[in-house]
């Protein structure tokens, strides 16, 4: 039987062959990076070594109806911890879909930080091909890949958010600039891709968002200024529609993040270790050692971590820009718009890549010092993440000048250059000893490695309640104490029994004489405490030093329940979240029956 197609419906079709092999190479060469990830059982040590603990508390969330999840039940020492309400949740959402197919926890892990670098690629590949044709893209991707720094968020730091920050990066470049600069009938669909990659950074890392976003405003300005800010208002209403789609989308976790960190003690992530000017990063670090290691960051060259930019990378981009300014300024066509406009792009990923490297260095403190919200990077070397966006980007122009000066061999050249910088930063792309070692999930979740996660990032998020972090587990849901001293009352005739928990609730029976209750559970707004069914007050004495949650019970028997409910904000913002996604899902049910109508 013949396929009855329309000439859009061909083109689509044609498009998607012409991929079809380069995006192969792509995923393949993503494999490489992600060998030990996929095809050895185990896991490996790293820095941030919450990844399954977090995913553990996101599955027990959706088990037990709290969705979204905010506030989980074993992390802060088992007193629960508003975790969610602040860590964004992109990576541990699609972790829970790995998790309902059937992987274990340290599978999914492993398949969630394969995915940041594959997915990365893929979406390196489609920018740079929209400039640089399916050579410059294939060079552009496997270069974002294979990135020295992508090696130290994934092998070394852990970092699962940042990872995944990194594969909307290209993203939001390429439909930006398609709302300005691509087919007006698509402007819609750009723009909501828009939206949707940009609602993606929001729920994968805040601190990326900061920092990403001036540069992108940069990018879209340059393309106003090459079309003449042709149609500019229009563009510039869809550019803005985008945007507060973009918040629409994320609002449910983006606004209380916002809105309610003075609710923490996040300023103490901000001190001490987490300073920023103990971990600047020297030249020698940057541009011209090799060394590797799995320590931390501390001060100067005495790091046990990596931070290269990647000799590949930046030596690049010094032929790449030095070989298209001599085209540029000897050029008898300076009005040539195709080279016109390929040089400004260039030459703004080159200022845009060694302007970020230059944010890790300790002569870029009068910046940090101008502009006091970045010390909330904590560490200047995640400015490598834009370095390593920018150069990559820039190294797609490679083939440009492979194509122009040596047309018969730019196919080889390519491939020379791709095995080069694979070659080159092969042994990067290996967890510490070169393999994974011997763990399950059973061993994870228990022991000593289930203690020192319950009390792990303790201080990230603490409840401003508690004036220091708790030094002992909670082992029981509540007990009763004298009201003076908080002591235990282990003589007391008042009986706590038949008590149960959840994610984000609490139950227990009282009996016997008037006493004071102490929950062993953070007080954080907003915890909801009833005693048979009648609102009480919470509070936490001046004597309660981890801030948990007491409560003054009648004589008698009484049942005691407590719930975490939403302050107006959190109500808000899942509102128009849920109002955001459900506009897109109509959105996207008219399309498709528009399409099947055609």
């Amino acid at each position: 039987m013949a396929l009855d197609l329309d000439g859009q419906e061909y083109d689509m079709i044609v498009k998607m062959k012409k991929h079809f092999w380069p995006l192969i190479v792509v995923f393949v060469a993503g494999l490489l990076a992600s060998r030990t990830l996929i095809f050895q059982k185990g896991y490996f040590n790293m820095h941030d070594d919450l990844q399954m603990m977090r995913q553990l508390e996101m599955e027990k969330c959706f088990i037990d109806g709290q969705i979204p999840c905010r506030w989980v039940p074993d992390m802060g020492y088992k007193y629960g911890f508003p975790l969610f309400n602040f860590y964004p949740p992109l990576p541990y959402l699609t972790g829970q879909i790995i998790r309902t197919i059937g992987f274990a926890y340290t599978d999914t892990a492993k398949i969630l930080f394969a995915i940041s670098i594959i997915t990365s690629g893929i979406g390196m590949y489609f920018l740079a091909n929209e400039f640089f044709k399916k050579q410059g893209g294939l060079i552009a991707s496997i270069f974002y890949m294979w990135a020295p720094y992508h090696a130290v968020d994934v092998y070394v730091r852990g970092a699962m958010n940042e990872s995944w920050a990194l594969i909307f990066f290209p993203l939001i470049f390429l439909f930006g600039y398609k709302v300005l600069m691509g087919d007006k009938k698509q402007v819609v669909t750009n723009s909501i891709l828009l939206s949707l990659s940009y609602a993606g950074l929001f729920m994968s890392h805040n601190l990326m968002v900061m920092i990403f976003t001036p540069f992108f405003v940069i990018w879209l300005l340059i393309w106003l200024f090459l079309s003449k800010f042709k149609d500019w208002k229009s563009k510039l209403i869809s550019l803005v529609t985008s945007g507060i789609f973009a918040l629409g989308l994320s609002a449910y976790f983006t606004l209380p993040a916002v809105f309610e960190n003075d609710l923490t003690w996040l300023k103490s992530q901000l001190i001490g270790y987490y300073d920023y000017t103990a971990h600047f990063v020297t030249i020698n670090q940057l541009l011209f050692s090799r060394f590797w290691g799995y320590g931390p960051s501390v001060w100067l060259e005495a790091d046990g971590m990596p931070f290269p930019v990647g000799h590949i990378h930046w030596g690049l981009s010094l032929i790449i820009l030095a070989v298209f300014s001599t085209i540029f300024f000897v050029s008898k066509k300076k009005k040539n718009d195709a080279l016109y406009t390929t040089y400004y792009i260039l030459l703004f990923l080159f200022v845009m890549g060694w302007s970020t490297a230059f944010m890790n260095h300790v002569k870029s403190t009068p910046i940090y010092q101008a502009l006091p919200f970045l010390a909330l990077v904590q560490f200047p070397w995640r400015f490598l993440t834009l370095v390593s966006f920018a150069f990559s980007f820039l190294a797609g122009a490679t083939y440009l000048i492979f194509d122009k000066y040596f047309p018969k061999k730019s196919s080889i050249l390519t491939i020379v250059l791709l095995v080069s910088v694979i070659a080159f930063n092969w042994n990067f792309f290996l967890p510490q000893g070169g393999k994974m070692g011997k763990l399950s999930d059973e061993e994870k979740f228990s022991g000593e490695a289930w203690q020192l996660q319950l009390t792990a990032g303790i201080y990230d998020y603490l409840p401003q309640t508690a004036k220091m972090a708790p030094k002992a587990e909670a082992k029981v849901i509540a007990e009763v104490v004298d009201p003076k001293t908080g002591d235990l009352q282990r003589d007391t005739k008042v009986k706590i029994y038949d008590a149960d928990k959840g994610t984000d609730w609490l139950k227990f029976t009282v009996e016997g004489d008037a006493s004071t209750v102490r929950i062993n559970t953070f007080e954080f707004p907003t915890w909801k405490v009833k005693i048979d069914g009648k609102d009480v007050k919470e509070f936490v004495p001046q004597n309660e030093n981890w801030g948990r949650m007491w409560i003054e019970v009648p004589s008698g028997k009484h049942i005691v329940e407590a719930n975490f409910v939403n302050t107006p904000i959190r109500t808000i913002s899942n509102y128009v979240s849920f109002i955001s996604w459900l506009g897109l899902a109509v959105y996207g049910v008219i399309q498709f029956r528009l399409w099947k109508k055609k």
